[in-house]
């Protein structure tokens, strides 16, 4: 055996793009072993391969075994500092591999279909892959087990592998990080949820946590395709983004998706969107068709909230819609984009202002995070479906009492997009397609009946004609009393209470339009 040579092995999956990969790796001196169908496509490509099949015999068992060979693990495993090992390779005729190109059969995808059985998801389970996958990390071989690795290592190679040690040990434990998760997911299903967890790469650093003596902190990725999940935002300029900041973008975030999607549902359109945010809370927010006019209504939807907080926008950024903007101190903007004049105009001393991108945000609609959502407590973690009901106020499910106007309705849509997503209790008010007040995080519903409106006047806005809307049902009259007094129009609730036809009736009797959904399926309950 010549231990001059550089020998890859790849087996992969996907191949899209493996052509060119391996052609790149022949170009920097390395032979290519590969197994079945991988050979076969290298092969098609005018790629100089040898199939793995001629060396320890063809798969078997209906293809379940290919690369499970002594030969191949021995030469992932030897010790390359350890001129015995290596001499004990060249007397059995085995050859050191230096480089695996591997991923998985699509267990992931077939888990994901609806119907996928123990027996369909067992016959896409990978054995070979993750295996050869952890023996290269162990040998520290150079480890390409993701697509996105290619580029990089190629031009680590180009580079002539400096600091290889270093990079061998990361391109291992991307390795591993990706057979984990894909045991993770196999574990999950093939345990009816006994087991689960949540695994993450490193995707930002963070200055500190929610405070300064919580350090280090860090933004860790699942790894999704998911366009709108926070490592596809770019910090355009601006200090990077603290752990407070990420919480709020995944916040707003949610405000923002049912908003979209309540208005794609109930009228079939789109909407300009902008979500003003504070410590996880919408307090200013606002939809229509012309950007600056939503701009500025989400802006004085409660001023003083809103100094040092994060604006989110469906809609590109520029100079024409900075005047709405200005003079709040905001500690971010989030957007599809940004003109460099609106930067220019916006940027605060320091750097303070974080101007975030992601081209995802425009296209809002059916974009519902759907993914389960975990929350740590002491000594394990919680696990529940994520937010995604959606009220159509035409629909069976909700019973009207009175009438609400089509702009009235407008407007609970709003309120609900608002409310079902900020800290319950909640009580939200909402005129013109324009926040007034979010009452939230209150532990009993008049209060927050009561702070709703007073966040809605302090900041100099007429209640009078405003639909309100409570994250849960009422359990006395006397919240939606204080509603009335205050000159609500109209009330979008939650059925359930034993003290319902009490709502109903104080609510008909001051002609306030009442629309009830039953608790067990559209309560609103958020962050708690």
């Amino acid at each position: 055996m010549n231990n001059a040579r550089k020998i890859a092995f790849v087996s992969v999956s996907k191949k899209d793009g493996i052509v060119q990969f391996c052609q790149e790796l022949v170009t920097l001196g390395f032979d290519i072993i590969a197994s079945g169908g991988t050979a076969m496509k290298l092969k098609e490509g005018g790629i100089p391969v040898v199939d793995f099949a001629t060396k320890v015999g063809k798969a078997i068992l209906n293809h379940r075994v290919v690369t499970l060979s002594r030969d191949l693990y021995a030469g992932l495993l030897a010790n390359q500092s350890d001129p015995n090992q290596i001499k004990e390779l060249a007397d059995n005729l085995i050859d050191l591999i230096d480089m695996v190109c591997v991923d998985f059969y699509p267990m992931e995808a077939e888990i994901a279909k609806k119907g996928a059985t123990i027996e369909s998801v067992i016959e896409q389970t990978d054995i070979g892959g993750p295996s050869m996958a952890r023996a290269a990390a162990k040998g520290m071989r150079i480890l390409v087990a993701r697509p996105e690795d290619r580029e990089p290592v190629l031009k680590w190679l180009k580079a002539g592998m400096p600091d290889k040690r270093i990079e061998l040990i990361q391109q291992g434990a991307a390795g591993e990080f990706v057979v984990t998760k894909y045991t993770l997911a196999s574990a999950r299903f093939r345990s009816g949820g006994k087991y689960d967890g949540i695994l993450g790469e490193l995707t930002a650093r963070c200055k500190y946590g929610e405070n300064a003596w919580q350090a280090p902190a860090h933004l860790y990725s699942a790894g999704t395709n998911d366009p709108l999940a926070l490592d596809k935002f770019v910090l355009i300029e601006g200090t990077p983004p603290s752990y407070n900041n990420w919480v709020d973008i995944d916040r707003l975030l949610q405000t923002a998706t049912h908003i979209a999607e309540t208005y794609a549902v109930n009228e079939g359109i789109g909407t300009a969107i902008a979500v003003g945010g504070k410590h996880g809370n919408a307090c200013g927010a606002a939809v229509g068709q012309d950007r600056a006019e939503v701009l500025k209504k989400m802006m004085a939807g409660d001023p003083l909230a809103i100094f040092g907080g994060l604006v989110l926008v469906n809609f590109e950024v520029d100079e024409a819609l900075c005047e709405s903007l200005t003079g709040k101190m905001l500690d971010g903007i989030i957007a599809p984009a940004f003109s460099t004049g609106a930067i220019a105009i916006l940027r605060r001393k320091g750097d303070k202002c974080r101007f975030v991108a992601n081209p995802a945000l425009r296209g809002l609609n059916n974009n519902l995070d759907r993914s389960p959502r975990f929350r740590y407590v002491r000594g394990g973690f919680l696990i529940q479906p994520n937010y995604t009901f959606v009220p159509h106020l035409s629909g069976e499910m909700i019973k009207k009492y009175g009438t609400a106007t089509p702009m009235q309705e407008d407007d609970m849509m709003l309120a609900w997009a608002i409310g079902s997503t900020s800290n319950s209790n909640t009580i939200t008010l909402v005129k013109n397609k324009q926040l007034l007040g979010n009452g939230v995080g209150q532990q009993d519903r008049v209060g927050a009946a009561q702070l709703a409106i007073t966040r809605a006047r302090r900041s100099g806005h007429d209640v009078v004609g405003a639909c309100a809307y409570s994250d849960s049902f009422f359990p006395f009259p006397d919240g939606p009393q204080i509603l009335i007094d205050a000159g609500v129009a109209a009330i979008f609730t939650s059925s359930g209470s034993v003290k319902d036809q009490a709502t109903i009736d104080v609510c008909a009797k001051h002609n306030v339009a009442l629309y009830m959904v039953p608790d067990q399926v559209g309560r609103g309950f958020f962050g708690h």
